[in-house]
């Protein structure tokens, strides 16, 4: 069947896989003390224009968004984050065992804007006992969305000078930051410059496993090895990871894996536009969501796998998740397959 469930489906791209079997007879300190994961970080530092951000190899998204919000925050703060964001809906509950609400603000593509963050700060309290309520501190947004929009570099800069305005913590969610760099105008050096931390996601791009959380703000930066590891996310096989960013951020790969799955995608949409095909969010990342009818619906799932997530106006909402490893053959047979079920029920 064709796959377009997600952009994790795969081991790890060739480069990765390379890299990591000829280090298979090489012995190395644990815990990130190695030569790869030192050379990753320069590279990385190199990237943002930072040579003081501290980086945090972690094993998955969900785990570094639980650690560094947890980090960042006292105990009575809490995190304002777009209702449809990943640690509101796809991480059970972690930011809120940890003892943090998620101020969930709903919003029609996924993104959060300046008037959000305005209306939520400047809300009408308990005018004598504000202190009944939790205190927003930072503000989480994840790049692409979990609605497969993206922040152009001067949406980002709005939600900083926002930030800067009430004290508030700007944190990026990466999980596919490659895809969101090919797709908009905010590269690396943007999120150093106007973030206080995010993340460079590999789990969806290419990478075995990892994700490099990138620490720009000074306040956030102490301790951030003894909660990481406190919190189970330190590996004793560390350079697993240093390898794999070390590859990644050489000759243009981490940003390649992004073009690929965004081209991809850019060839599935104009395909499906052309056989007239509705779409429930205006996308340029790896991530299409099409609105499909029961018939169309019912004959696409016996051929084609991918995630059901809503259902509007009996129209099923599908997602089509392509990656660095998705094929122009596999796009094209996904469109004849399109293509023969609408004519069938004309």
């Amino acid at each position: 069947m064709i796959n377009f469930l997600n952009d994790y489906s795969l081991t790890a791209c060739p480069e990765i896989m390379e890299v990591l079997n000829n280090s298979v007879n090489e012995k190395y300190p644990g815990y990130l003390n190695d030569r790869h994961t030192k050379n990753a970080i320069k590279l990385i530092r190199e990237r943002v224009r930072d040579n003081t951000a501290e980086v945090q190899f972690l094993m998955a998204g969900t785990q570094t968004n639980l650690i560094a919000i947890s980090a960042f925050l006292r105990p009575h703060e809490a995190v304002i984050t777009p209702a449809t964001g990943h640690i509101n809906v796809h991480e059970t509950g972690a930011i809120e065992a940890t003892g943090h609400k998620c101020i969930a603000i709903d919003t029609a593509d996924g993104k959060l804007y300046p008037e959000h963050i305005i209306n939520q700060m400047e809300k009408d309290s308990w005018s004598n006992a504000g202190i009944l309520e939790v205190k927003p501190k930072l503000i989480y947004i994840s790049q692409t969305t979990e609605l497969g929009t993206a922040y152009s570099k001067t949406e980002i800069i709005a939600l900083k000078e926002v930030c800067e305005k009430y004290g508030l913590y700007l944190f990026v969610d990466g999980a596919r930051l490659a895809s969101g760099i090919a797709c908009t105008d905010a590269d690396l050096e943007v999120y150093g410059k106007y973030t206080d931390a995010f993340y460079i996601g590999g789990n969806k791009n290419g990478a075995l496993f990892g994700e490099a959380l990138v620490i720009l703000n000074n306040k956030l930066k102490e301790d951030i090895g003894y909660i990481s590891k406190q919190r189970g996310g330190i590996l004793a096989k560390g350079w697993i990871l240093g390898i794999q960013f070390e590859r990644m951020f050489q000759d243009d790969l981490y940003e390649r894996n992004g073009r690929k799955a965004n081209e991809m995608s850019d060839l599935l949409r104009d395909g499906l536009s052309k056989l007239g095909a509705k779409f429930y969010t205006e996308s340029h990342s790896n991530q299409t969501f099409v609105l499909m009818s029961k018939d169309i619906y019912s004959g696409i799932k016996e051929k084609v796998i991918f995630e059901t997530v809503n259902v509007v106006d009996d129209n099923f909402v599908i997602r089509l998740v392509t990656s660095w490893a998705t094929t122009k053959e596999e796009v094209e047979e996904f469109i004849k397959v399109y293509k023969d079920i609408v004519n069938n029920l004309q």
